[in-house]
């Protein structure tokens, strides 16, 4: 049985963090302004201890998951 990820300390404890942490990888990524970039959405997975930032850029819509332990992104998915 594992602990579960309550127990351990987050790097992303606030949305601002995952956000920002979000931004930064989809401009690394796709070669994107931050002006040029919208938040459509952020969600906290309590179970998984996610975060899940929905962006809007260039007429793409793309889902950013990250590690909130690790302060990682995990996967960049376009919509």
């Amino acid at each position: 049985m594992t602990p579960g990820i309550g127990l351990m300390k987050r790097r992303l404890e606030k949305e601002k963090d995952a956000i920002a942490l979000a931004i930064s990888g989809i401009i690394k990524n796709y070669n994107v302004k931050e002006s040029q970039i919208q938040i459509l959405e952020t969600k906290y997975d309590d179970d998984a201890g996610d975060w899940y930032v929905a962006l809007s850029f260039d007429n793409k819509r793309t889902i950013v998951k990250m590690d909130s332990v690790h302060a990682t992104i995990t996967e960049i998915k376009e919509i």
